[in-house]
């Protein structure tokens, strides 16, 4: 008997944390741009360089949380039927987090033992473990660590349906998942679908990341015979044969040494599935209908740097690769979504068993044969698009209960739509009331009804950012008539003519907002003009003002230092260090900059210190190399100055064999991870 109910999942967690009010106006380093692509299809060339988004606007960084663990009982809901029991984290994307096959008492999935955030998204909080639903663009979905709407639908015959769903703002789409356990069904069934509201184009994007247990004998099956690799080492992407490059045979995990991406190309036509099996050639297969054509393969490698992002993301657990599922070839891609148009597709996962011998023997074609036979008995090709077919008769179902509330912004474009007099932008299959309305959409709510945005506490940090089209036309409209003429009003006006990239615009609206009041919020992102413009001076004044201004505010305190160090001026920052609050001044991010400050300055017991107390980054970035760096440039100024030798390639590569990285502080995912062994 299928069954749908709510339940808790208690582990150690970090606390998240606060949201960064400062609106993320700089650019990031994109650390999956493709340099060079030799022998790459046109049109993957031209998907690479499509729908690139210069920052995470209209979203906020994540970046409040900690190291710190302690037990947390997050909301589940539970999918069971007599096969399989299903549970997602409600609270954190919706994520598939625990997959059992009851009979065996088997779990398909990685699930990690902690919740514990790591910098790896594009938001930058983001954890490791079950199934990830990725939407909207590369660098993880905007909702990974956030919750969303979750409701029951009843479907055809009793069973329950769980729909998770949201209004992705990056493409201004919503999208559900619907996830279903028929009776007796020894597959999880997940239907699909986004649709594009508007009268234009949108670049879209969609992985399913799928975290699996990694062990010597794993061994990934695909049917695919060639790949398009991609290293973390400035190697561009490159397509080669599966299952064997250079004499490694990746598809065995623990074969490869360093960070890499595989894409397996599945020709089209081809019914398209990805497995992870173990040495008895048990484990977690997913299958979808055609749309979702793209698999791949993610691997930490087992070089220095990638061992200690394993232990970094799951500190109380083990290790795990990720198989996963996308609409295009690679992650790199966004597909163009034509106006007015719905994607679905329907996936199924499942318990995979197969003739261990022939999935780990040495004929690709007979492991990727077996494995295809054992999917054809466990769900055919057939029963698979008929039961996508089956799922048009609830996709538009309006729920029966709601499990919970995701943001309010669905709300909110809901209500600009009725005014404008626009169609809706989604069906009754989606319920986005006003009871999601929050503190975040007020501002926006009064400049829709009263004409005019409402002035707000100026030493409270702005909250709710907006860069859509018709809200800065808006805007622009209220304050040229003179109406909401506050400080909150241009404060996003700049924000919103930023995105458009009308930089002086920007300036403009910020200049007169500091008019309306003096605030650090304007005074910080006039501070991020000046560095985009290479005023390194005027960016230091603006920081340096306008962290005065919010001292305890840790985000606006590292933009602060690294503008300092960036221009030049360590000393500086060195001196302001013992005017930061308690609460900051001994924060691992502060520490870091202390001791590259520190270092340009020549204090380098204050960068000797740092490693001795083994200071952690809670942030650190997934491709942040900072630690290494100092580390190594530490021991090549010292080298310098003591031997009275120049600092120069041949220092540098001398130290790299003779000073390896301590343990703890070695985050580097390419080949010189291993240098130093």
């Amino acid at each position: 008997m299928s069954e749908l109910r709510i339940e808790t999942w208690t582990m150690p967690s970090a606390d998240l944390g606060p949201e960064n009010p400062l609106p993320p106006l700089a650019s990031g380093r994109d650390l999956h741009a493709v340099e060079s692509a030799p022998g790459i299809p046109g049109e993957m060339l031209r998907n690479m360089a499509y729908g690139r988004l210069s920052n995470a606007l209209p979203y906020t960084m994540q970046d409040g949380y900690t190291r710190q663990l302690f037990p947390r009982e997050f909301r589940v809901a539970v999918l069971e039927n007599e096969i399989l029991r299903a549970t997602f984290l409600l609270e954190l994307g919706g994520r598939l987090w625990s997959l059992v096959h009851k009979p065996s008492c088997r779990e398909l999935l990685y699930v990690n033992p902690v919740f514990q955030p790591g910098n790896l998204a594009l938001r930058n909080a983001w954890f490791a473990g079950g199934v990830e639903w990725n939407i909207g663009t590369i660098g993880h979905s905007p909702i990974t660590c956030a919750p969303l709407f979750a409701a029951r639908v009843d479907g055809s015959g009793g069973t329950p349906i769980l729909r998770l769903y949201e209004y992705e703002r990056f493409r201004g789409v919503p999208f559900q998942i619907d996830a279903y356990l028929p009776d007796e069904s020894p597959v999880l069934l997940v239907r699909v679908r986004i649709i594009n509201p508007h009268s234009h184009e949108v670049p879209m994007y969609w992985w399913s990341n799928i975290a699996a247990p990694e062990s010597t004998d794993t061994r990934v099956v695909v049917p695919a015979e060639s790949a398009y690799r991609f290293g973390y080492k400035g190697s561009g992407l490159i397509r080669i044969p599966v299952p064997q490059f250079e004499g490694v045979d990746y598809s065995y995990s623990t074969n490869v040494d360093h960070s890499a991406d595989y894409f397996f190309h599945v020709p089209d036509g081809r019914r398209p599935w990805i497995a992870a099996l173990d040495g008895e050639g048990k484990g977690l297969v997913e299958t979808s209908t055609p749309r979702l054509k793209g698999r791949k393969l993610f691997l930490w490698g087992r070089g220095r740097g990638g061992r200690e992002w394993q232990r970094f993301l799951s500190p109380a657990g083990g290790d795990y690769i990720e198989i996963q599922a996308g609409l295009a070839r690679t992650q790199m891609e966004h597909l163009p979504m034509p106006a007015g148009a719905e994607w679905s597709w329907l996936e199924a996962y499942g318990l995979m068993e197969a003739d261990p011998g022939v999935v780990h023997g040495a004929e690709w074609g007979q492991a990727r044969q077996a494995v295809e036979g054992a999917l054809g008995k466990l769900i055919s090709r057939a029963a698979l698009d008929a039961e996508f077919e089956r799922g048009a008769e609830f996709a538009d179902k309006t729920p029966a209960e709601m499990l919970q509330l995701g943001s309010g912004w669905g709300a909110l474009e809901r209500i600009r739509r009725e005014a404008a007099g626009e169609l809706s932008f989604c069906s009754e299959a989606l319920v986005f009331d006003d009871e999601s309305l929050s503190e975040a959409q007020t501002p926006w709510l009064g400049l829709l009804r009263d004409g005019a945005m409402p002035a707000t506490d100026p030493d409270k940090a702005p909250r709710g950012y907006l860069v859509q089209a018709e809200w800065r036309a808006m805007l622009e409209e209220a304050l040229h008539a003179g109406r909401g003429t506050n400080w909150l009003a241009w404060l996003h006006l700049g924000i919103l003519r930023h995105y458009a990239r009308d930089s002086e615009g920007a300036r403009c609206a910020w200049e007169l907002s500091l008019v309306q009041a003096r605030t650090p919020w304007a005074m910080r992102n006039l501070a991020v003009l000046a560095l985009e413009d290479e005023q390194f001076d005027d960016a230091v004044q603006l920081y340096v003002a306008a962290w005065r201004m919010a001292p305890t505010l840790m985000p606006l305190a590292v933009e602060c230092g690294r503008a300092l160090i960036e221009a030049g001026r360590p000393g500086e920052w060195l001196a302001l260090l013992d005017k930061l609050p308690e609460s900051l001044r001994f924060e691992g991010r502060i520490r870091l900059l202390e001791a590259q400050a520190a270092l340009d300055a020549g204090e380098y017991e204050i960068v000797e210190q740092f490693f001795a107390d083994q200071v952690v980054i809670a942030d650190i970035r997934e491709g942040e190399v900072s630690l290494s760096d100092l580390w190594f440039d530490l021991h090549a100024r010292r080298l310098s100055v003591r031997e009275s030798i120049p600092l120069d390639d041949a220092l540098r590569a001398r130290v790299r064999c003779e000073f390896p990285v301590p343990e703890g502080f070695d985050f580097r995912m390419d080949d010189t991870s291993h240098e130093d062994k």
